[in-house]
């Protein structure tokens, strides 16, 4: 079984798409992560037009999206997406964000890509994830806090046998046992499995996200 640290150690990805960078216009992304216990996987982002969306919540996440939810890889959502005629630029994170720390990318946008999306699993959980998904790109900057989310992909079963993170290290592994089909607010650890609710559970929001518009100089 791969280690969930092996996928943090891939080095950042770039990605410019369909869409002509003569206009880009770049955006420092930052993601604190506000939970106890939980680590992020290194962030997926992307910026896209209106027409693009990493999720519907209330409906079935695609198979890519579920790939990230459930092991930290973005390799299929990756692929996906950098075939999109809907997407700007793909930018990944260099390493997972531990507890109470803070991690930075840098992503273009243009003026037919105004919004961003971007998501990181919850290492320690089935299916959990944070998610801005299709928001619009502020003309400055802008903070916003967000909740952490259920793929519904597997069963929340909380054993070790499907968890990638601490102190499991199990991925590629999924449950058996459907989960609920459809994304949703996660509702945390319950410790019906191996996991300790006092380190592993959250309430929500579990994360901050700063997005800050780089001033270009002539």
């Amino acid at each position: 079984m791969k280690k969930l640290l092996i996928l943090a150690m891939s080095a950042m990805t770039l990605f410019s798409v369909n869409l002509s960078t003569a206009y880009a216009e770049p955006y420092q992304v930052s993601i604190t992560n506000l939970t106890r216990g939980q680590i992020f996987s290194p962030v997926f982002a992307m910026t896209h037009n209106r027409q693009q969306s990493l999720f519907t919540s209330g409906e079935a996440a695609s198979p890519e999206l579920a790939a990230l939810a459930q092991d930290a890889n973005t390799d299929a959502l990756t692929d996906l997406l950098s075939n999109s005629a809907h997407v700007h630029q793909i930018s990944q994170g260099t390493g997972v964000i531990q507890p109470g720390q803070t991690a930075s990318l840098i992503i273009n946008s243009h003026h037919r890509a105004r919004f961003i999306s971007l998501a990181s699993m919850l290492v320690s959980t089935n299916d959990a994830f944070i998610a801005l998904n299709k928001f619009k790109l502020p003309r400055r900057s802008v903070s916003i806090m967000i909740p952490a989310y259920d793929a519904g992909a597997e069963a929340n079963d909380e054993s070790c046998a499907y968890i990638p993170g601490p102190p499991c290290g199990n991925a590629n592994s999924a449950s058996a046992e459907e989960g609920e089909g459809f994304v949703h607010i996660h509702s945390g650890i319950h410790g019906g499995g191996d996991l300790n609710v006092a380190q592993h559970d959250w309430r929500n929001p579990v994360a901050k996200i700063s997005i800050r518009r780089i001033k270009k100089h002539n």
